[in-house]
C-alpha cells in the first residue's frame, strides 16, 4: 500500500504537537512530502529533526484567511494525495458559564477552520484524486455535561464529514473520520488549564452554581489523561485511511469509545442518569 504513495504530497494541520505532529513524522518517514501546518515555524523544528523524510513546516492558522492563502501558496500547484484536518482546541465548562467569545473561538478552530482549509485545498485534492481525513472525537457522538462547547464542535465535524463524503464521491475523493476517545496528547493539559481559568472569567456567585460539576469534570479529565490510549494508535488509523485500497468511513480509536456508543443505545433519561450518577459519586 505505502509503496504506491511514495513521493506523494499531503498536508496536515495542527502539526505542532500531539496527533498532528506524530502523523507528520510518520508520513514523512514513509516517503511522503509532508506539509506540516504550524502556527509558529519554530514549532516545526522538533518534528522535522525527528523525521528522516521530507517534512516541511508551513505557517497555517486555520482561523485566518490570509494564513490559509499563504499555505496554499507554500504548497504550490502540484496535486495533493491527502489532507488531514487535525487542528483543534478543547474548551470545556457548563453551557451557561462559558463566555460567548470562547464558544466562537471553539467553532472558529474546530469547525470553520476545517471547512476553510478543505475549501482551499480541494482543487489540489481533486487533481489526484486525493483523500480527506478529519480528526473528530467520540465526543462527537456522545456529549457530556461540562464539555458542551468541545462536544458540539465535534458533533458538527460528524455532519460536515458525512456531507463531504457524499458530495465528493463523484470525484472519487474518500473522506474518513477518526473518532478517538482519550488519547495521550497535550490537549489534556490545555483543557485542565482552561477549566481553571473559568473561575476567573465568571462572577463567583455564578461559578458556585456549577462548582461541584466543574470539579468533577476536572477530575475526570485528569483521570482520562492517566489512562489515555497512545497517540500511535490514532496514527495507525490515519495511515489506513490514507493508504488502504478501501478506507473506512469511520475509525474508532481507544478503549473507551465503544462504551460511549453503548450508552447511546439507552433511552436518553437512562443514559443521563448513569452519567450523572458517576459524576455525583
Amino acid at each position: 500500500m505505502v509503496g504506491t504513495m511514495r513521493q506523494k504530497r499531503i498536508l496536515i494541520t495542527g502539526a505542532s504537537t500531539g496527533i498532528g505532529r506524530a502523523c507528520a513524522v510518520r508520513f514523512a518517514d514513509l516517503g511522503y512530502t509532508v506539509f506540516a501546518g504550524v502556527r509558529k515555524l519554530s514549532d516545526g523544528d522538533s518534528p522535522r529533526a525527528e523525521s528522516s523524510g521530507d517534512l516541511r513546516p508551513i505557517l497555517l492558522d486555520v482561523t485566518l484567511p490570509e494564513s490559509i492563502r499563504g499555505a496554499v501558496a507554500a504548497v504550490g500547484d502540484e496535486p495533493l494525495a491527502g489532507l488531514v484536518n487535525n487542528a483543534g482546541i478543547a474548551i470545556v465548562g457548563p453551557v451557561e458559564l462559558v463566555p460567548i467569545e470562547q464558544w466562537r473561538r471553539q467553532f472558529e478552530v474546530n469547525v470553520l477552520g476545517v471547512v476553510a482549509v478543505t475549501q482551499a485545498f480541494l482543487p489540489l485534492l481533486r487533481a489526484t484524486p486525493g483523500r480527506i481525513v478529519n480528526i473528530g472525537s467520540i465526543a462527537g457522538r456522545s456529549a457530556l455535561p461540562g464539555s458542551g462547547p468541545y462536544d458540539a464542535s465535534k458533533f458538527a465535524i460528524e455532519a460536515i464529514t458525512d456531507a463531504l463524503r457524499m458530495e465528493l464521491r463523484s470525484w472519487n475523493i474518500p473522506v474518513s473520520l477518526i473518532e478517538p476517545g482519550s488519547i495521550a496528547t497535550p490537549i489534556w493539559r490545555k483543557t485542565l488549564t482552561g477549566v481553571d481559568e473559568l473561575s476567573r472569567q465568571v462572577a463567583p456567585e455564578r461559578y458556585a452554581l456549577y462548582a461541584r460539576l466543574i470539579a468533577k469534570v476536572r477530575d475526570e479529565a485528569a483521570a482520562s489523561a492517566d489512562k489515555a490510549t497512545a497517540v500511535s494508535e490514532v496514527v495507525k488509523a490515519v495511515e489506513h485511511a490514507l493508504t488502504a485500497d478501501r478506507p473506512r468511513t469511520r475509525y474508532l480509536v481507544g478503549r473507551d469509545t465503544r462504551l460511549w456508543l453503548l450508552l447511546n443505545l439507552l433511552p436518553d433519561r437512562w443514559r443521563d442518569w448513569l452519567i450523572l450518577s458517576r459524576l455525583n459519586e
